[in-house]
């Protein structure tokens, strides 16, 4: 098969490395443009998707637009007969739609759970035990395709978006090369997702993720560690934006307002819930870099 690969972040790199390392025959790589970033805007940044794909010699397009009639064009001189998608842009009917097999995506949750732009976070912040991964054929409305394969994956009682993150795009790229395998050797049925089971996982904006301490330990901690380490679910402490990227909980019956906190100036520093306390481990004050708490009392004065 003729496969077109498109991602960008990380996420999507064991993915296409995983392809190439099985022989497969990657005509194309479409990932997004190079941005200028860093001090001052100076340095051009390219995606990770683009660095990986070039060192691997393979031919990548950076369209701005993917329903330039010269982006269709140079797509169609490709003859892909596959077209993979692993953290990428929405696409256009015209694009997906190319392939004689057609496109299929990975996506990080076990669909129809948390369809959207954040579901390792979502299942996080919500107290879930287990996520996974799902391929499926691209359709008109969003993750809403016909499934193709799953594998589920544990969440650990601390483990942070993050970490969870790291995992799941190697699990991700197994079941990528599992689904193109299956393909190839016409060995799959795709199957219509279950609306009933539909949960949303809408993308998370930074002004929103500041913590709301007069709820549960559990639900707060699992707010902290569902947004980190991006966009890191934040508080104010002395006037100013303090991120709390770890912690631990602690159910402890008390009289101290929610949202208060109690340290001894060297070694823990806790947040008051309703229940009991989240303790923190890592942080970040704003304007400062990221810390362990010993580091940080050691030197903070409240």
């Amino acid at each position: 098969m003729r496969i077109v690969f498109m991602g960008t972040p990380d996420f999507a790199v064991p993915s296409l490395e995983i392809l190439l390392e099985n022989g497969y025959d990657v005509v194309g790589v479409i990932t997004s443009t190079d941005k200028y970033g860093g001090r001052g805007n100076k340095k051009l940044i390219e995606s990770a998707v683009k660095k990986f794909a070039v060192s691997k010699g393979l031919n990548v397009l950076q369209p701005k637009n993917l329903k330039a009639p010269e982006f269709i064009e140079e797509l169609q001189s490709l003859k892909a007969d596959l077209q993979i998608v692993v953290a990428f842009r929405m696409l256009p009917v015209v694009v997906w739609d190319m392939p004689e097999i057609g496109t299929f995506n990975l996506h990080g949750s076990l669909l129809p759970k948390y369809r959207g732009a954040a579901p390792i976070h979502w299942a996080v912040i919500n107290g879930e035990k287990e996520t996974g991964v799902t391929t499926f054929f691209l359709k008109h409305e969003i993750d809403t395709g016909d499934l193709l394969f799953q594998e589920k994956l544990e969440i650990g009682e601390n483990e942070t978006t993050g970490e969870i993150h790291d995992r799941m795009m190697l699990l991700g790229a197994k079941v990528v090369l599992k689904t193109v395998k299956a393909i190839e050797q016409g060995n799959y049925m795709a199957k219509p997702q279950d609306n009933t089971l539909v949960t949303k996982a809408p993308k998370l904006f930074k002004e929103t993720c500041e913590i709301d301490f007069n709820q549960s330990t559990e639900k707060v901690h699992n707010f902290i560690r569902g947004l980190s380490p991006f966009p890191s679910a934040w508080t104010i402490l002395d006037g100013q934006q303090l991120k709390l990227l770890r912690a631990t909980k602690e159910i402890a019956a008390h009289n101290i307002e929610p949202g208060k906190y109690i340290s001894d100036n060297k070694n823990y520093l806790k947040f008051s819930t309703t229940d009991g306390f989240v303790s923190i481990h890592e942080l970040q004050l704003q304007g400062k870099r990221r810390m362990e708490i010993k580091d940080f009392l050691n030197g903070y004065k409240f």
